[in-house]
């Protein structure tokens, strides 16, 4: 078993501001690019090893790709420092090109009162639901390392839930919510009436009470779809209805073009 850092993939260096993450098939999508969610808990878990604090919220804005083969060096920037709260961000690049950046805040703060107003919805538990099959399954990408269940398909609300664990993975974390988060795109498969594809633009983790769980909730509500692009929000739940996190996000929208007849019939 493995913790989400190990999970990834990341590591130090001998500079506690840098660290490396090597693109593999394991942490990237089956169209053979870094899966964004990667890339933010990659993010997250750097922030977090160098400041030594806990994120509050983190954003990531996706810039470019990064393929399986390569490596993203991660260098951190401390920007502001205080008692409990600071004020990070992440670059990750490779080969000198930027491919995503990720502003942060970290810290806790001495507070007795909680709450949680949102409840999760009621759905079947995970061995109840049936399984998730992507369209992307190569047998060598991201979704090869999780198991998914539908646990909710309401495609005219705009709406779907997967429960989602990792089986390698060690426990929940903020770095593991970033992955799972991710799934914006889903939604928007989900939704549409033509077949798409979509990939994210951005993806910003608000972390609430993360507590032990084996199995997670992603609740998918897509917000709205206009001018080529999605936008939506995932809540992360716990089997114990915990709201761990929220993730909203923005992806753009491509039609996947039918092949020609006679190339299709010889494929």
């Amino acid at each position: 078993m493995m913790d989400a850092r190990q999970w990834l993939g990341l590591s130090p260096t001998h500079n506690p501001m840098r660290w490396y993450l090597p693109v593999v098939p394991g942490i990237s999508t089956g169209g053979g690019f870094l899966f964004g969610g990667c890339g933010l808990g990659a993010a997250i878990s750097a922030l977090e090893g160098t400041t030594e604090r806990p994120v509050i919220w983190a954003t990531a804005q996706y810039l470019s790709f990064a393929r399986p083969g390569t490596v993203l060096d991660v260098d951190v920037t401390v920007a502001a420092a205080g008692h409990h709260t600071t004020q990070a961000r992440a670059v990750g690049t490779v080969a000198g090109t930027e491919i995503l950046t990720v502003n942060a805040a970290l810290g806790e703060r001495p507070f007795d009162e909680t709450g949680q107003w949102v409840a999760p919805p009621e759905v079947p538990q995970p061995d109840d639901c049936p399984p998730r099959e992507s369209r992307w399954r190569t047998g060598n990408s991201i979704i090869d390392r999780m198991d998914q269940r539908w646990a909710l398909r309401d495609p005219g609300a705009g709406r779907c839930a997967v429960w989602t664990r990792m089986p390698d993975l060690l426990g929940v974390s903020a770095p593991a919510l970033a992955v799972l988060g991710d799934f914006v795109p889903l939604g928007i498969a989900e939704t549409t009436t033509s077949d798409v594809t979509s990939n994210s633009l951005d993806n910003t983790l608000r972390i609430g009470r993360v507590v032990p769980t084996e199995w997670v909730l992603a609740d998918i509500r897509l917000d709205v779809m206009a001018n080529g692009f999605g936008h939506g929000l995932v809540y992360l739940w716990s089997e114990d209805g915990a709201l761990m996190a929220t993730a909203s996000q923005s992806a753009i929208i491509r039609q996947i073009r039918a092949a020609p007849a006679e190339h299709a019939a010889s494929t």
